[in-house]
């Protein structure tokens, strides 16, 4: 069972692009969020550090955390599986840590159909354009056509999850949106109603679509 001192679970999820992950890395910075580190069989990028954006495994020791029933949850991406450490995560929540997850929509359906008897806030984050995503792909992949093509062909996928999450934002400024994201989050921790436009955020993801 979980008591008022337990920490709430905090779902960011967006397409390949969107600004996700730099946003996850900034709500850690605020006192009593945790990231959760996910397990990876993905090659690390050149900027990224064991144990600190990822835990970088082989295929055979992911399998083996799945066989020995050690994640959270898990799904495959871009040909490559990531997963959440069940025993870390709750150990975080009940030490009243608000724990972050920088997963898609495939494990935010896992953690959702658990009902775990922690609080659980997920949010959407959606670019403000295919350009301006396409533009922050390049920069981030270095131009590589080949990756930048792959995570395009998976977007329209996963632009149409925003409507199983409980809030959408749309990551136009970095710092406007995680102002937005610190709102919803502190407003809904302390069981505040949040507004959204959602016929706004229908209209916006509609043109994504196009």
């Amino acid at each position: 069972m979980s008591s008022e001192n337990d920490g709430a679970i905090i779902i960011l999820s967006s397409p390949s692009g969107a600004g996700k992950t730099t946003l996850v890395k900034k709500l850690s910075s605020i006192k009593n969020f945790e990231i959760s580190i996910s397990y990876t069989t993905r090659i690390p990028r050149l900027n990224e550090v064991n144990g600190n954006d990822y835990y970088f495994v082989s295929n055979k020791d992911f399998n083996e955390l799945i066989k020995q029933n050690e994640l959270l949850e898990y799904a495959e991406v871009f040909s490559n599986l990531y997963g959440s450490s069940k025993k870390k995560v709750i150990d975080n929540l009940k030490l009243g840590k608000n724990v972050i997850f920088d997963i898609d929509w495939q494990g935010t359906k896992q953690i959702k159909e658990k009902n775990l008897n922690f609080k659980l806030i997920s949010i959407f984050i959606l670019p403000p354009s295919k350009k301006t995503l396409v533009n922050r792909l390049s920069e981030r992949e270095n131009n590589d056509e080949n990756v930048i093509n792959e995570r395009m062909k998976k977007f329209e996928t996963d632009v149409k999850h925003w409507v199983d999450y409980d809030f959408v934002v749309i990551n136009d400024d970095l710092e406007t949106c995680f102002n937005e994201l610190k709102d919803i989050i502190t407003k809904t921790l302390n069981n505040k109603l949040f507004k959204i436009n959602n016929q706004k955020i229908k209209n916006h993801a509609k043109k994504l679509l196009i």
